[in-house]
C-alpha cells in the first residue's frame, strides 16, 4: 500500500508508492485533486450510500459476462477479453498491473468487489487528459456519475491534496460537518481504521475504494449481504 518513511499521524508523515501502478494512480489522483470536490461534509458522502450501492450492482451484469467459465472470478485470460470488449485501450503490460493491483488476496483471480476496483481505477486513469491510459469512455457512461461521485469523495477527505487521507484529514473532514451529524462522525473513524489496512495511518485511492464496496454492501459471498450491513 506504500511505505511509511516517518510516524505519527500528521505530516511530515511521507508514503512512498510501491508499485509503477500505485505511482501512476497517486500521480492521477494528485492532478484531480487539483480541481476540487463538490462535497460538502462527510454526511454528504454518507448520504449516497444508497444510490452508489444500488449503481455499482448494476456492475454484477458486467461481472458476470466476462466470467466465462462461471467460476465467481475473473482471471488475467478474462480481463484482457473484458478490456478488449470494453474498448479499453490498454496494453497487455498495463492489463496486467492493474490485475496485480487489485488482486488483493494474490489468489490470481478477480472478484466481484475487486473488479469494481479496478474499474473505478480504470476510470479515474481513463478521465486523466494526461495519463498514458486515457482512452475511449465506452463501456462507462452509465457508470461514470457514481466512480466521479467515489472520486469526489476522496478528494474531499483528502485535505492537503498529497493523494492520501491520514487519520488527522479525517478528523478534520468529521469536524467540519454539522452539530446534527456527530454520530456520523463516529461512524467515520471506525471506517478510517477499516481502510488503513497497514495500519500506517495513511490511506490511498485504492485501499479507500476497497473499504467503500463494503461500506454500502457489496459483498462477494451470495446470501451474507444482509449480515455484513450495519
Amino acid at each position: 500500500m506504500g511505505g511509511i518513511l516517518s510516524k505519527g499521524d500528521e505530516p511530515p508523515m511521507v508514503s512512498v508508492p510501491t508499485t509503477k501502478f500505485e505511482a501512476k494512480i497517486l500521480e492521477t489522483m494528485r492532478r484531480r485533486e487539483s480541481k476540487g470536490t463538490s462535497m460538502k461534509s462527510f454526511n454528504t458522502i454518507i448520504l449516497k450510500f444508497p444510490k452508489i450501492d444500488e449503481n455499482l450492482r448494476k456492475c454484477k451484469a458486467i461481472f458476470e459476462q466476462f466470467d466465462e467459465d462461471k467460476s465467481g472470478s475473473i482471471d488475467r485470460k478474462e480481463l484482457n477479453h473484458c478490456f478488449r470488449k470494453l474498448e479499453i485501450d490498454f496494453t497487455d503490460e498495463e492489463i496486467n498491473d492493474i490485475f496485480e493491483e487489485c488482486d488483493i488476496n494474490d489468489d490470481m483471480e478477480i472478484s466481484f468487489n475487486e473488479f469494481i476496483v479496478l474499474l473505478c481505477l480504470v476510470y479515474l486513469l481513463k478521465k486523466d487528459p494526461v495519463s498514458c491510459y486515457a482512452s475511449s469512455r465506452k463501456g462507462f457512461q452509465d457508470l461514470e456519475v457514481t466512480f466521479e461521485t467515489l472520486v469526489d469523495s476522496f478528494v474531499f477527505l483528502d485535505k492537503n491534496k498529497d493523494g492520501y487521507v491520514s487519520r488527522g484529514e479525517m478528523v478534520r473532514a468529521i469536524n467540519e460537518t454539522t452539530s446534527g451529524e456527530r454520530s456520523s462522525g463516529r461512524i467515520a473513524m471506525r471506517r478510517f481504521e477499516e481502510m488503513d489496512w497497514d495500519k500506517n495511518g495513511m490511506v490511498n485511492f485504492k485501499e479507500f475504494l476497497f473499504a467503500f464496496t463494503k461500506w454500502v454492501g457489496i459483498e462477494d459471498a451470495e446470501g451474507e449481504e444482509d449480515d455484513t450491513k450495519e
